[in-house]
């Protein structure tokens, strides 16, 4: 009986710490993404306040939400980039939003991830840490991304802190197709 114990132990645990690690986030699919507004930092408008919810109207669309920019956040980023791109004849397009309470700190980061990654499809900007209210964004989630067609979410991806991977960077970038039909 012992030896069934603790491999049942381990399954439990394993499950139970699958559950903590899930972030629920934001709008869900099937809801209306509405307006809110950024500044734009790289983008055409830079300098500007604006809805670039609102300005790309109801194209196909990858919002990124982060509160920091690492690494694979980075190769997010620059995938939808190149994805933005690609689809330009199907009018795709993104734009990343940093939540930050130090907007100006915010907009060097955000500078110098344009510069280093070469990106110029997807407007990087810069919102308070909240976020927009409408958009529910967990505290716990350190990244959410939404997919929206026709002004509503197709599919949204939420991550705790150092959750975002490669193949989670992988399964967005290929889930960006479904946006785009």
């Amino acid at each position: 009986m012992r030896r069934y114990l603790m491999p049942s132990f381990a399954l439990a645990l394993a499950i139970t710490g699958l559950a903590i690690a899930a972030v629920q986030s934001g709008l869900q699919v099937g809801e209306r993404a509405g307006s809110f507004n950024v500044k734009d930092i790289t983008g055409p408008n830079k300098g500007k306040t604006l809805c670039y919810r609102c300005f790309y109207g109801s194209r196909p669309c990858v919002t990124i939400f982060a509160r920091e920019i690492t690494d694979n956040m980075a190769s997010l980023v620059k995938q939808v980039d190149e994805q933005v791109d690609k689809n330009q004849d199907k009018y795709m397009c993104a734009f990343f939003v940093l939540l930050a309470d130090d907007k100006d700190a915010a907009a060097s980061k955000l500078q110098e991830l344009a510069k280093k990654h070469d990106i110029k499809n997807v407007p990087l900007t810069v919102d308070d840490s909240g976020g927009p209210p409408e958009y529910k964004i967990a505290k716990e989630a350190d990244v959410m991304v939404l997919l929206l067609r026709k002004d509503a979410v197709a599919a949204n991806y939420s991550f705790g802190k150092g959750q975002l991977d490669k193949n989670d960077i992988d399964a967005i970038v290929a889930d960006t197709s479904k946006i785009l039909e």
